[in-house]
């Protein structure tokens, strides 16, 4: 990757960006060169048929990956028609990836997964890359200092067509956790703190850029989480400046540079952390100190407060607007003003998606399962974000400690994130989960989804209601 230079201090945004523009165009938007594309099934179908019915090719195949990941079926040993609805699309993203000559990862093969989780594991992305998907939570892969950017189909189709993409230059925005975070206090806990501090519309338009002591502290797979739900703040994406963790997280991975040539671009990746006196758009800071593990009360990510504080009331908020949200979702959650977090009962918990399936998140989560038990009437599931998670897991024993405790292990996929294949909540079930969105219906029609991190998550299965998980933690 060559670095243009620059006099004026710029940030990491802002040099990756420019590394990849080709030109701006007359109406202001900027083309942009994309290092990266990985499919998924539910978004690339249409763009591929587009395609072919405009006589185009596909201009990188060797740029561009599938997996099979949101209407895959969970269920250990399955294989494409197990989920009979999805079949179609499966069968598709196989034949056309054949047709253009494109990698795909099927529900047959070792790197199947989950599209945010495959990319960081297998070196797709890499610092300093501009990574697309047809698919929101692509900013995922900003943890390791990349810009991940969820588009539609039709710009599916037109990277796929181009390798590359006429956007509008995103806003910067940096957002710097003042900390130490308490222990038992993670990213998940720190995103969701943010959102509902600032707001799902505070990062609208934006590049946001993650600072600070906490966030500088937390492993790489906690900062891909971190960037997951920039979406959720209401940002284009979201990114963490890459350090000496992240080269250490990316060498050797299968997509990675080899040899010298990874030494060399970890000297290019080196020069790309933001530069002393760079100013932004916006520059906010959010408190963490004192900050208690966070849970979701309502059907909005900003609905959020720490597992020892109260569901407010609705009349405490200044915004008109606002307030009538609040009492719309208490009203759809079945919540009243007052109720305290802790002790709310749950019929679900969720150990999944592509916020929060790593490697690490389970391993988190079994510290609060080994030799305990999920309370009765609980349906609990963990469902590894890829395949390469599920036997790291397994070859730990972890899937013993889920399944002892009464977890159901399930293979990977996107699974009950989305109602789009079998992992569903009951309706006027109570699920709290691991993933990133908790508006009406998410998770099935007429479920109550709470987010929350996967130690809470795993606390809420064992004592049958959310619940404060630093009082299950080891010693």
């Amino acid at each position: 990757m060559n670095l243009p230079s620059s006099n004026s201090p710029r940030s990491i945004f802002e040099k990756i960006w420019t590394a990849h523009l080709v030109k701006t165009l007359d109406d202001g938007r900027d083309l942009i060169f994309i290092s990266r594309h990985i499919l998924q099934e539910t978004t690339s179908a249409q763009a591929f048929e587009s395609l072919r019915s405009g006589g185009r090719a596909v201009r990188h195949p060797e740029l561009t990956i599938a997996t099979q990941d949101h209407i895959v079926s969970t269920e250990p040993g399955r294989d494409e028609s197990s989920n009979p609805g999805g079949l179609e699309l499966l069968r598709l993203m196989r034949a056309n990836a054949h047709a253009h000559r494109i990698r795909h990862f099927g529900v047959d093969d070792p790197r199947q997964g989950i599209v945010h989780v495959i990319g960081p594991e297998l070196g797709i992305a890499l610092p300093g890359c501009i990574l697309t998907c047809g698919d929101s939570h692509t900013s995922t892969v900003g943890g390791l200092g990349a810009l991940g950017i969820g588009v539609g189909t039709s710009e599916v189709e037109h990277v796929l067509a181009t390798q590359t993409l006429a956007l509008n230059r995103p806003h910067t925005m940096r957002i710097t956790f003042q900390g130490p975070a308490p222990a038992g206090v993670g990213a998940k806990d720190l995103i969701l703190h943010a959102i509902g501090e600032l707001g799902i519309a505070a990062g609208r338009g934006c590049a946001v850029e993650y600072a600070g002591e906490p966030v500088q502290s937390l492993p790489v797979e906690e900062r891909l989480t971190l960037c997951n739900m920039s979406i959720e703040l209401g940002a284009r994406l979201g990114l963490v400046a890459p350090d000496e963790a992240t080269f250490a997280y990316v060498r050797g991975r299968e997509f990675a540079p080899p040899g010298d040539m990874f030494d060399r671009a970890v000297a290019a990746w080196r020069t790309l952390p933001t530069d002393t006196g760079t100013r932004f758009e916006q520059d906010v800071v959010v408190d963490c100190r004192g900050l208690a593990p966070q849970v979701t009360w309502g059907t909005s990510q900003q609905d959020v407060a720490g597992i020892d504080q109260c569901i407010p009331d609705p009349s405490s908020y200044p915004s008109a607007q606002r307030r009538e949200l609040a009492t719309a979702a208490m009203n759809y959650m079945g919540l009243a003003p007052g109720t305290p977090l802790e002790g709310i009962p749950i019929d679900v918990a969720f150990i999944g998606s592509c916020t929060n399936s790593r490697l690490s998140d389970l391993a988190a989560a079994a510290t609060i399962v080994r030799g305990r038990k999920v309370a009765p009437g609980v349906r609990a599931l963990v469902v590894p974000g890829s395949t390469s998670v599920k036997r790291a897991a397994e070859a730990r024993g972890l899937h013993h400690v889920f399944r002892e405790a009464g977890f159901e292990w399930r293979d990977a996929g996107c699974s009950m994130c989305v109602s789009i294949n079998e992992d569903l909540v009951p309706p006027g079930a109570r699920c709290i989960a691991t993933s990133n969105r908790n508006f009406e219906h998410r998770q099935g029609p007429r479920s109550r989804t709470h987010l929350a991190s996967p130690v809470m998550v795993a606390a809420a299965a064992i004592a049958g209601a959310t619940t404060d998980s630093r009082r299950m933690m080891p010693a």
